[in-house]
């Protein structure tokens, strides 16, 4: 695993010691945690604004419903006796 050294500001320490204190354990997960989800997020963010500038079209999709296969009927569950 790579290590990285961040500076933050004393107020955003401080939330930070609040959430996930140092003695825990637990702080090194949840900055991990959050750089994934913001990550995530402006891939999301990227995705969307490629659909918005070049949205899917009717024509875009190919649909035909003769291949699908017809679910057959299922015969009546019996119940278990208890």
């Amino acid at each position: 695993m790579k290590q990285l050294l961040v500076e933050i500001d004393e107020e955003t320490a401080a939330r930070l010691e609040s959430v996930a204190p140092s003695r825990s354990r637990r702080r090194s997960e949840f900055v991990r945690a959050a750089i994934r989800r913001a990550l995530w997020e402006l891939e999301e963010r990227g995705t969307a604004e490629a659909y918005s500038r070049t949205p899917d079209s009717a024509a875009d999709v190919f649909l035909d419903p003769r291949v699908w296969e017809a679910v057959p009927a299922g015969r009546p569950r019996r119940r278990r006796r208890r």
